[in-house]
């Protein structure tokens, strides 16, 4: 069976990638726990001393898989509190890693939902100028409250409102006018970058980086905590939620009622 993230290491530098290229690298459970397994294993790697997390295929993620995660039946929903359980829960790696290695994102393509939160997430980004981004939960009538927050942090206010509340897509070029991409590539040329950046990083000493990073992820693991705290409960057990879902599903227009 095909590894769905992919893990090799060049001397200090170590590549994890996502490796559902047929779905667009869709965010399944499986993927999930592929990807959370998957960063342990960097951070148990002593010869690594950096990762690039990237994408195989035409995207670097496209968000959830909307038919395994978002059309649950509504009792599994409710036991799960929300389309994605415990064991899909991404954010302990990258929280409470055992130890705080730099990761750098390396996006192109589509950048959405669950992709954009593993970029955000991602100490360093490094996007294609072909790289698409957009806070699909909004679209989809879940939680977007954790992407306004990791956004606003980053000193994109304005830009936050705009786009979690139109839930419209933005590139790359507008994301590096607000702070939330490092550096820009040329179309396939992104990975080459970020193995640049890499290097860069690494001429440091690597205690005086993981002090910077781990900083980094407890003021996001802040936000996290807050956004948690003030999340609507049930916005995934609404109609609207579940029409969202269908209609991107059956690839037609939805129809809302504001329940």
């Amino acid at each position: 069976m095909t590894d769905l993230v992919e893990y090799r290491r060049h001397d200090a530098i170590a590549h994890i990638v996502l490796n559902r290229p047929e779905k667009l690298n869709a965010f399944s459970d499986d993927l999930s726990k592929a990807l959370a397994q998957t960063l342990y294993r960097f951070y148990d790697d002593e010869e690594a001393m950096i990762g690039i997390v990237c994408g195989n295929g035409r995207a670097f993620c496209s968000g959830a898989d909307v038919k395994q995660r978002q059309l649950r039946p509504v009792e599994e929903m409710k036991k799960l509190g929300g389309p994605v359980g415990r064991e899909g829960d991404i954010r302990p790696p990258f929280f409470k890693p055992p130890v705080a290695k730099p990761l750098i994102a390396a996006v192109h393509g589509y950048v959405l939902g669950a992709g954009l939160r593993i970029q955000l997430y991602c100490d360093l980004t490094v996007a294609a100028k072909d790289a698409k981004f957009q806070v699909t939960e909004v679209v989809r009538g879940i939680n977007g409250v954790p992407f306004w927050m990791m956004l606003t942090q980053r000193g994109a206010g304005a830009f936050a409102d705009d786009v979690c509340m139109t839930g419209r897509m933005w590139g790359a070029e507008e994301g590096m006018r607000y702070n939330l991409v490092n550096r820009l590539a040329e179309p396939g040329e992104h990975i080459a970058e970020a193995q640049k950046l890499a290097r860069e990083v690494l001429r440091n000493p690597p205690l005086a980086v993981r002090a910077i990073v781990e900083t980094r992820r407890s003021a996001l693991e802040e936000i996290d905590v807050r956004a948690y705290a003030l999340r609507p409960r049930d916005l995934h057990l609404t109609e609207d939620f579940r029409e969202s879902a269908r209609a991107f599903v059956e690839k037609r227009k939805p129809v809302y009622k504001g329940r």
